[in-house]
Protein backbone atom coordinates (compact mmCIF):
# COMPACT_ATOMS: atom_id res chain seq x y z
CA UNK A 1 0.00 0.00 0.00
CA UNK A 2 1.19 3.21 -0.61
CA UNK A 3 0.25 6.53 1.66
CA UNK A 4 0.47 9.92 0.66
CA UNK A 5 1.81 12.49 3.14
CA UNK A 6 0.84 16.03 1.47
CA UNK A 7 1.58 19.50 2.97
CA UNK A 8 0.22 22.14 0.23
CA UNK A 9 0.91 25.66 1.02
CA UNK A 10 0.03 28.80 -0.42
CA UNK A 11 0.52 29.80 -3.50
CA UNK A 12 -0.79 26.40 -4.73
CA UNK A 13 -4.47 27.14 -5.55
CA UNK A 14 -7.09 24.83 -4.63
CA UNK A 15 -7.35 21.55 -6.25
CA UNK A 16 -7.44 17.91 -4.71
CA UNK A 17 -3.39 17.55 -4.84
CA UNK A 18 -3.98 14.73 -2.31
CA UNK A 19 -5.64 12.70 -5.15
CA UNK A 20 -2.97 14.06 -8.09
CA UNK A 21 -0.49 13.19 -5.51
CA UNK A 22 -1.56 9.90 -4.92
CA UNK A 23 -2.28 8.98 -8.57
CA UNK A 24 1.09 10.20 -9.28
CA UNK A 25 3.37 8.55 -7.19
CA UNK A 26 1.54 5.02 -7.31
CA UNK A 27 1.70 5.47 -11.61
CA UNK A 28 5.30 5.97 -10.97
CA UNK A 29 6.25 3.09 -8.35
CA UNK A 30 4.36 0.80 -10.47
CA UNK A 31 6.12 1.53 -13.74
CA UNK A 32 9.62 1.66 -12.38
CA UNK A 33 12.18 -1.36 -12.09
CA UNK A 34 11.38 -1.28 -8.15
CA UNK A 35 7.44 -2.12 -8.67
CA UNK A 36 7.13 -5.04 -6.37
CA UNK A 37 7.28 -2.20 -3.91
CA UNK A 38 3.26 -1.26 -4.87
CA UNK A 39 2.91 -5.28 -3.82
CA UNK A 40 4.58 -5.28 -0.28
CA UNK A 41 2.66 -5.81 2.78
CA UNK A 42 4.22 -2.76 4.36
CA UNK A 43 3.06 0.42 3.82
CA UNK A 44 5.06 2.85 1.56
CA UNK A 45 4.98 6.83 2.79
CA UNK A 46 5.95 9.63 0.41
CA UNK A 47 5.76 12.82 1.68
CA UNK A 48 4.68 15.83 -0.54
CA UNK A 49 5.01 19.34 -0.04
CA UNK A 50 3.90 21.97 -2.35
CA UNK A 51 5.16 24.99 -1.45
CA UNK A 52 7.06 28.57 -2.57
CA UNK A 53 9.91 29.17 -4.65
CA UNK A 54 11.21 30.79 -1.37
CA UNK A 55 11.30 27.60 0.53
CA UNK A 56 12.49 25.42 -2.28
CA UNK A 57 15.23 28.10 -2.51
CA UNK A 58 16.63 27.89 1.33
CA UNK A 59 16.31 24.20 0.83
CA UNK A 60 19.06 23.89 -2.40
CA UNK A 61 20.56 26.15 -0.71
CA UNK A 62 21.03 24.05 2.04
CA UNK A 63 20.97 20.86 0.74
CA UNK A 64 22.44 21.38 -2.84
CA UNK A 65 24.27 24.40 -2.69
CA UNK A 66 22.39 26.12 -5.41
CA UNK A 67 21.77 29.41 -4.72
CA UNK A 68 17.82 29.21 -6.55
CA UNK A 69 14.51 27.75 -6.16
CA UNK A 70 14.07 24.46 -8.51
CA UNK A 71 10.83 22.84 -9.72
CA UNK A 72 11.09 19.82 -7.65
CA UNK A 73 13.54 18.12 -4.88
CA UNK A 74 13.45 14.87 -3.24
CA UNK A 75 14.76 13.66 -0.62
CA UNK A 76 15.51 9.88 -0.14
CA UNK A 77 14.78 8.25 3.15
CA UNK A 78 16.40 4.70 1.94
CA UNK A 79 20.17 4.64 0.43
CA UNK A 80 20.18 3.73 -3.34
CA UNK A 81 21.80 0.36 -2.91
CA UNK A 82 18.62 -0.80 -0.23
CA UNK A 83 16.45 -0.04 -2.37
CA UNK A 84 15.93 -3.12 -3.94
CA UNK A 85 15.78 -5.57 -0.71
CA UNK A 86 12.95 -3.24 0.79
CA UNK A 87 10.50 -5.27 -0.88
CA UNK A 88 11.41 -8.03 1.32
CA UNK A 89 11.03 -5.78 4.59
CA UNK A 90 8.99 -7.34 7.60
CA UNK A 91 8.41 -3.81 8.98
CA UNK A 92 5.01 -2.46 8.58
CA UNK A 93 6.03 0.56 7.21
CA UNK A 94 8.82 1.73 4.71
CA UNK A 95 9.54 5.48 4.68
CA UNK A 96 10.54 6.16 1.28
CA UNK A 97 10.87 10.05 1.21
CA UNK A 98 9.86 13.49 0.79
CA UNK A 99 8.75 15.38 -2.58
CA UNK A 100 8.96 19.05 -2.23
CA UNK A 101 7.69 21.23 -5.49
CA UNK A 102 8.06 25.13 -6.04
CA UNK A 103 5.06 26.90 -7.22
CA UNK A 104 6.56 29.48 -9.19
CA UNK A 105 8.96 27.34 -10.69
CA UNK A 106 6.39 24.74 -11.58
CA UNK A 107 3.43 27.79 -13.14
CA UNK A 108 5.92 29.63 -14.98
CA UNK A 109 7.47 25.85 -16.88
CA UNK A 110 4.11 24.55 -17.14
CA UNK A 111 2.71 27.58 -19.21
CA UNK A 112 6.22 27.64 -20.93
CA UNK A 113 5.36 23.70 -21.91
CA UNK A 114 1.62 24.61 -22.47
CA UNK A 115 0.34 22.37 -20.07
CA UNK A 116 -1.77 22.58 -16.98
CA UNK A 117 -0.52 23.34 -13.36
CA UNK A 118 -2.06 20.17 -12.49
CA UNK A 119 -0.47 18.31 -15.40
CA UNK A 120 3.30 19.07 -14.98
CA UNK A 121 2.81 18.74 -11.32
CA UNK A 122 2.40 15.63 -12.18
CA UNK A 123 5.09 14.65 -13.42
CA UNK A 124 7.53 16.52 -11.10
CA UNK A 125 5.90 14.15 -8.53
CA UNK A 126 6.67 11.10 -11.26
CA UNK A 127 10.32 12.44 -11.57
CA UNK A 128 10.50 12.96 -7.81
CA UNK A 129 9.17 9.43 -6.80
CA UNK A 130 12.01 8.29 -9.21
CA UNK A 131 14.87 10.10 -7.16
CA UNK A 132 13.56 8.90 -4.14
CA UNK A 133 13.53 5.50 -5.95
CA UNK A 134 17.46 5.67 -6.67
CA UNK A 135 17.43 6.63 -10.37
CA UNK A 136 19.24 9.54 -11.38
CA UNK A 137 19.88 11.52 -14.68
CA UNK A 138 23.50 12.42 -14.04
CA UNK A 139 24.32 10.71 -17.22
CA UNK A 140 23.28 10.05 -20.82
CA UNK A 141 22.66 6.50 -19.79
CA UNK A 142 21.29 7.20 -16.56
CA UNK A 143 19.37 10.26 -17.48
CA UNK A 144 17.49 7.83 -21.40
CA UNK A 145 16.26 5.42 -18.29
CA UNK A 146 15.08 7.68 -15.73
CA UNK A 147 13.03 9.51 -18.88
CA UNK A 148 11.48 6.42 -20.48
CA UNK A 149 10.10 5.70 -17.05
CA UNK A 150 8.85 9.00 -17.15
CA UNK A 151 7.22 8.47 -20.48
CA UNK A 152 5.63 5.89 -20.23
CA UNK A 153 3.79 6.68 -16.68
CA UNK A 154 2.64 9.96 -18.12
CA UNK A 155 0.94 7.72 -21.29
CA UNK A 156 -0.11 5.41 -18.68
CA UNK A 157 -2.11 8.27 -17.03
CA UNK A 158 -2.85 9.86 -20.07
CA UNK A 159 -0.75 13.14 -20.11
CA UNK A 160 1.30 14.58 -22.19
CA UNK A 161 5.32 13.38 -22.87
CA UNK A 162 7.20 15.82 -21.12
CA UNK A 163 10.02 15.10 -22.84
CA UNK A 164 8.75 15.17 -26.74
CA UNK A 165 11.33 15.56 -29.32
CA UNK A 166 12.09 18.72 -30.42
CA UNK A 167 12.13 19.40 -33.97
Amino acid sequence: MIEIALLTESPWPAWDWQALSERACSSALRASPQADLANTSATVEISVRLTSDEEVHTLNKQYRQQDKPTNVLSFSMVQADLIESLGNTDDGEILLGDIVLAHGVCAREAEERKVSLQDHATHLIVHGVLHLLGHDHMDDAQAEAMESIEQATMAALGLHDPYPIED
